[in-house]
């Protein structure tokens, strides 16, 4: 059976970090959420990324607002936090309701309050092979990747899904990290074949047990980004039991990806106090 990857007690021992940096520099690095509308999922994860701020140190406050706004009300909420010079990290909570422009919305965020890594400019900057902020999900992986010593040059990697959130972002840091990699999605064609080739296999793509063990490649690690809902508990893209098995390592859903998420969102908001510190707007 294969390491398991835990990513629980890895955010943990990086937000200890994150804590001590704060309390030993004197920052007060602030991060704020603004909210569209009361979907549970999105309520419960905010409230989870403000509980992580607290722990840390990080001051936290929360914009909500109806689901019925328009994108011109989002955009003026997130002008005033701009321009605020207290707040430091700006978060987004996607998905937005379908009236409001999530594009324009994404890019109306100060560049260097982004935290969440989806600004134009910081993606961009991500591909171009010098980061300001990388999305959460795919940057925690790295660190766990980095926590565990992993090899990533010269690895062939698979990333299943394309989303800007996660698929994308994800390529381009194995990319930068020297990994060979493959980017596959709804219309790849023989995809057993594609991720049976990987030594990393990461899964973004929101089916629960896509992945199953004749799709993995003996010793591989594999990484499992999806958060499902199947008979009532919490499962993720991989087939965890049986490809446990064959894998090298593997996270588990939940306190695989997930913890680590919020571990570099509270690193991003610490990262982006800093910049504003030493290039005051």
């Amino acid at each position: 059976m294969g390491i398991i990857l835990d990513g629980k007690k890895v955010a943990e021992a990086r937000q200890k970090l994150v804590k001590e940096v704060i309390h030993d520099s004197g920052l007060r690095p602030r991060l704020a959420t603004v909210i569209v509308g009361c979907d549970p999922a999105s309520q419960m994860y905010v409230r989870m990324k403000h509980r992580a701020c607290e722990s840390v140190g990080i001051g936290s406050v929360g914009i909500e607002l109806p689901a019925d706004v328009t994108t011109r009300t989002v955009l003026e909420a997130i002008s005033r936090l701009n321009r605020d010079p207290a707040t430091n990290g700006i978060l987004v909570q996607l998905p937005l309701p379908k009236q409001i422009d999530t594009e324009q919305v994404i890019a109306s965020v100060r560049t260097d309050k982004d935290v969440d890594g989806f600004h134009p400019e910081n993606l961009g900057l991500l591909f171009s092979g010098k980061p300001r902020f990388a999305p959460c999900t795919p940057q925690g992986i790295m660190t766990l990747f980095e926590e565990y010593n992993i090899a990533i040059p010269g690895a062939r990697a698979v990333v299943l899904g394309r989303s800007i959130d996660v698929g994308r972002p994800m390529a381009a840091l194995l990319t930068n990290a020297d990994a060979t990699v493959t980017i596959c999605h709804s219309k790849t064609r023989n995809l057993p074949d594609e991720t049976r080739n990987a030594n990393i296999l990461i899964s973004a793509i929101g089916k629960a047990h896509f992945v199953r063990a004749d799709m993995v490649k003996p010793g591989a690690v594999v990484i499992d980004v999806g958060i499902n809902q199947l008979n009532g508990k919490l499962v993720g893209d991989v087939a965890f039991a049986t490809v446990k098995e064959c894998a090298s390592a593997i996270t588990p859903v939940p306190g695989g990806v997930g913890p680590m998420t919020i571990a570099t969102l509270m690193e991003n908001t610490l990262k982006a106090a800093k910049l504003q510190l030493c290039k005051p707007v």
